[in-house]
């Protein structure tokens, strides 16, 4: 059979939208949502382990992007986007996504070495040293309110009614600040702590930055430090995130900024 000139044109212009319809999933007012958006932002939440590839979740997608692409053709109408707010927002989103592109492409380039964890790790553990203590202090303005402090407690004054004077936060607790490592103090409270006797309370009043202290030792015992591989993933964080501040802080001194 030999078709008519108007039927052959009918039949080729059919075959070829038939492949450029099947790369759209739908249009929205003449507006076609292609279906490589769809594919790519099933990427996306797969990659996120939010969910698995399946129908329901590209059908969900499909509709997300129906009804945003609706939404986006009439915000168009009002000229939303030419609003000087809105376009200072963009402008942010932009610089925002750009920037994050970049610093993720910096972090692939330049990964976290092992030995730079487990050096960081060595590091840790002699800075927390082998003993957590359990201290409760006071805090006060003066020299004389502590010593104050001292001869009540010498004299029978319970620890628990004289902490409430402590402008520490802590006070509303007796003072307890819990297990913690010497490190985790200014080196004046540090060192008076673990000069202590468990059960012993200060004989001079502690300086430090913040005031005076009156410090009593509860307990101490051997430090509980997690094995590196349960936290090799929070130090490999820790230096990836000091390696973007180094790089921004390099970046911030070549600039010209006046």
């Amino acid at each position: 059979m030999i078709l008519k000139p108007a039927r052959l044109l009918l039949a080729m212009t059919a075959m070829v939208a038939a492949p450029v319809f099947a790369q759209n999933v739908a249009t929205v007012n003449g507006k076609p949502i292609p279906a490589a958006k769809v594919d790519q932002l099933v990427k996306q939440v797969v990659a996120q382990g939010k969910a698995t590839d399946s129908p329901q979740l590209r059908e969900m997608i499909k509709k997300d992007l129906i009804g945003r692409e609706v939404l986006i053709q009439e915000a168009d109408k009002q000229g939303v986007g030419n609003r000087a707010d809105v376009k200072a927002a963009i402008d942010n989103a932009r610089q925002s996504i750009i920037i994050n592109a970049m610093l993720a492409d910096y972090v692939k380039k330049n990964p976290v070495k092992d030995a730079d964890i487990k050096a960081e790790y060595d590091r840790y553990k002699s800075q927390v040293g082998d003993k957590e203590y359990h201290a409760r202090h006071i805090l006060v303005d003066s020299e004389q309110q502590a010593k104050d402090i001292i001869a009540k407690l010498k004299g029978g004054a319970k620890w628990d009614d004289l902490a409430k004077q402590s402008k520490d936060s802590s006070a509303n607790n007796g003072g307890d600040l819990d297990w913690a490592s010497p490190a985790s103090y200014v080196p004046e409270f540090s060192k008076a702590m673990v000069a202590l006797q468990k059960g012993a309370i200060t004989e001079t009043p502690v300086k430090s930055q913040f005031g005076w202290h009156v410090i009593k030792l509860e307990d101490v015992r051997a430090a509980k430090i997690p094995p590196m591989e349960e936290v090799k993933g929070q130090i490999a964080e820790a230096l990836q995130q000091r390696q973007l501040a180094q790089f921004r802080e390099t970046l911030m001194k070549k600039a010209k900024i006046q």
